[in-house]
């Protein structure tokens, strides 16, 4: 694992927008394992940043001089397809106003959180950053995937007339304790792993599955996640965007059977071919968060996967309260 130098976060006074979410939730743990000094973490209900004037309010009020910037709508594809216009408008707006607001008061450093959806829809295997603008996202994930990626060039227009210090990073699909369970908002492995327990449970004989299971995926511990963006946030000052990886691509026919084996679910699974896979691959290469961070996953799957369920089967009311 690697090592923060507390010393860093000691002064600072650190806003994590979406600080109470999955991953914000995992960002706070560790921004407190490193001594953070003071670590605030607003809500919508305290401010709702689609509206202008209450980011300007968070940050008259909160006065940061270090925002992480994790607020977002997000789903699966269920909810991609049901939601493109409310996905793409409100991630907008929010990462738009945060960095600009960020950048007229002139905040030392805000670390910007974008999306591996943003790639075009045939990006070659292992996605490099350099293949970002190369063609079109997959059609489910474009208007989110897009809207995040505006926050790139906002960055980088910023950095390059105004000196804006700013960083943009993407992880790639993300798991485990504190994700959402609900159907209407889950991705593959929350809705995978509640389905499959509910299956066992209720002794039912098969459950279907969306897609082929032709396509694959690229999964990152939440807690490495977290590791990651502490360490760029204290370490990197470049302009170019960071993918965040664990160097493990998985296609999800195999990842439905490691869940079957591990939940013990002795059913069928049938597949639905009429619902869409999504994006036929993803698999990032991480070399460059390597070399300007130090940082490399360290979690397997198989214990991630183990302490998702684990979390899962104990909090299973808070897991599965919906969140828009």
């Amino acid at each position: 694992m690697s090592s923060f130098g507390s010393s860093f976060w000691a002064t600072r006074r650190v806003v994590v927008t979406g600080g109470n979410g999955f991953l914000g939730s995992a960002v706070v743990r560790r921004l407190a394992a490193t001594g953070a000094g003071t670590v605030l973490t607003p809500t919508s209900a305290d401010y709702d940043l689609r509206d202008r004037a209450a980011v300007a309010d968070l940050f008259a009020d909160l006065q940061p001089d270090l925002v992480i910037h994790l607020a977002a709508r997000v789903g699966g594809i269920g909810a991609n397809q049901a939601r493109p216009a409310d996905l793409y408008l409100d991630n907008l707006l929010m990462g738009t106003y945060v960095l600009d607001e960020a950048r007229l008061r002139s905040t030392a450093k805000t670390v910007m959180i974008g999306t591996i959806c943003s790639y075009p829809k045939f990006t070659p295997v292992p996605f490099h950053e350099e293949s970002l603008w190369q063609g079109y996202p997959e059609e489910t994930n474009a208007p989110y995937g897009i809207a995040k990626l505006a926050q790139l060039v906002q960055l980088q227009a910023n950095r390059a007339q105004y000196g804006q210090q700013a960083i943009y990073l993407m992880p790639t699909n993300l798991y485990g304790p504190g994700d959402k369970f609900h159907p209407a908002v889950s991705h593959v492995i929350p809705a995978l792993m509640k389905r499959l327990v509910d299956a066992k449970e209720a002794g039912a004989d098969h459950i279907e599955v969306w897609g082929t299971g032709a396509a694959s995926r690229e999964f990152l511990f939440v807690d490495d996640a977290a590791e990651a963006i502490v360490l760029a946030a204290e370490r990197y000052d470049g302009g170019d965007p960071v993918n965040l990886g664990a160097d493990h691509e998985l296609p999800i026919r195999d990842l439905v059977q490691i869940m079957v084996e591990l939940i013990g679910y002795e059913g069928e699974v049938r597949w639905d071919t009429s619902k869409p896979d999504g994006q036929p691959r993803r698999g990032v290469d991480a070399s460059r968060a390597e070399k300007e961070f130090d940082f490399t996953a360290h979690t397997t799957f198989a214990e991630g996967l183990q302490i998702t369920l684990d979390w899962y089967l104990a909090n299973r009311d808070e897991a599965e309260a919906r969140a828009i």
